[in-house]
């Protein structure tokens, strides 16, 4: 049964669509995992993040004593707030990677990391980015490059590069792996850090994309000197506790369904304003035929979202449900982006603000931000083998 379709859930539901529509910040909406673009926006999204934590819609799933909504917390909730901001188009919470260091500290750090660190998360003071990715180590971030020597002092010095690293530019920590003992097997020998961005040797540098904006950036580190407090857990044990801390990140997936509705939707509004040959272009059949293709395919994967969901809510996950869900959001993604793009003629091609963009640019945005998807999070090729190998047994 779908999320939302008893009546607990769906007066929850109404509950959050209502808090979502008149909380939401008034910022134009971008395709995709986006930077804020100044900081002015960035402190809209700051409050933004404060109101979603103080009205329990997010960190619901935290320990009490750290403000999260006890034992009565269900998942389902986590899945509903992701739907209906995404329903809503508002932006997401400026966390970066708050979430994945929030349960990375409760299930691993000291008490004195959680007194440092979760309420800055819960104000949406403090920001975090995600320092995993590696210029050679991104499907296969076990092959990280970056290493944390240990000093005598009991600190560690950190020496390498990474990148991929949405809100680089605006965090105040990083959630860092690196490698501690060089000779362990590469799984085995990660450490978990974090490090202040402001420290001597950390050099942030925004990568400008096809987008025209900079969501990402390469980090790099230069024999940055860390104390032994900035260590999360035990050494050696930091890919056990990023697979822990990611594991918290499983109803995110539950906005890309509702995401892809909701452009689909769009597309035809779309096609009934766009003209061709005098008249509307969903009065062609070839058009239809598109629009009920593309529709039937979005239905198909907000089914395999919400089996997976309840899979994973009762436990019983399989190992090719995420890889299924990635795989076919994204190559979802860019049929749609494209389709519209070809309804949407010669105009469009112009970009957001001028005068003659469809949809004020929206259509070539969501066309080139969805290519990132194809890449992000694990590439479609790699996803693929996962399905072939671990779902389906096939041979490498």
């Amino acid at each position: 049964m779908k999320y939302g379709m008893t009546a607990e859930l769906a007066e929850l539901r109404a509950e959050v669509r209502a808090f979502v529509r008149e909380h939401a910040p008034a910022v134009t909406p971008k395709a995709g995992v986006r930077s804020a673009e100044d900081a002015e926006e960035l402190a809209v999204l700051k409050e933004w993040t404060r109101a979603l934590f103080a009205a329990g819609h997010l960190g619901g799933d935290w320990p009490v004593e750290f403000g999260g909504n006890g034992p009565g917390h269900r998942f389902e909730h986590d899945v509903i707030v992701a739907e209906e901001i995404a329903r809503h188009r508002a932006p997401a919470p400026v966390q970066g990677a708050a979430n994945l260091v929030a349960h990375a500290l409760i299930d691993y750090g000291t008490d004195t990391q959680r007194g440092a660190y979760l309420e800055g998360i819960r104000s949406g003071e403090l920001i975090f980015c995600q320092l995993f990715s590696e210029p050679g180590a991104g499907s296969d971030l076990a092959s990280l490059r970056t290493r944390a020597v240990p000093l005598d002092s009991g600190g560690y010095r950190i020496t390498g590069q990474k990148v991929w690293t949405t809100n680089g530019q605006w965090a105040d920590y990083g959630y860092l792996l690196a490698r501690t003992d060089p000779d362990a097997p590469k799984h085995k020998g990660i450490s978990a850090f974090l490090i202040d961005m402001r420290l001597p040797g950390v050099d942030v540098r925004p990568l400008r994309e096809m987008t025209g904006t900079a969501d990402f950036n390469e980090v790099f580190l230069d024999d940055v000197v860390i104390g032994a407090d900035a260590l999360i857990g035990e050494p050696n044990k930091g890919w056990a506790i990023a697979n822990s801390s990611l594991s918290h990140e499983r109803a995110g997936v539950a906005n890309n369904a509702i995401r892809l509705q909701r452009n689909m939707s769009d597309v035809v509004d779309l096609a009934r304003r766009i003209r061709r040959h005098g008249r509307p272009a969903i009065e062609d059949v070839a058009v239809q035929e598109r629009i009920g293709e593309l529709s039937a395919q979005v239905e198909a994967l907000s089914a395999l979202v919400y089996a997976s969901l309840t899979r994973v809510s009762r436990g019983r996950s399989r190992v090719a449900d995420a890889p299924m869900t990635k795989l076919m959001f994204s190559e979802l993604g860019v049929a749609i982006a494209s389709f519209a793009l070809e309804l949407s003629g010669e105009a469009g091609v112009f970009v957001g603000g001028d005068p003659e963009a469809v949809d004020n640019g929206r259509w070539q945005d969501e066309f080139l931000y969805a290519r990132a998807y194809t890449i992000a999070g694990g590439s479609s090729e790699i996803m693929r083998n996962i399905i072939a190998e671990r779902g389906l047994g096939l041979p490498r």
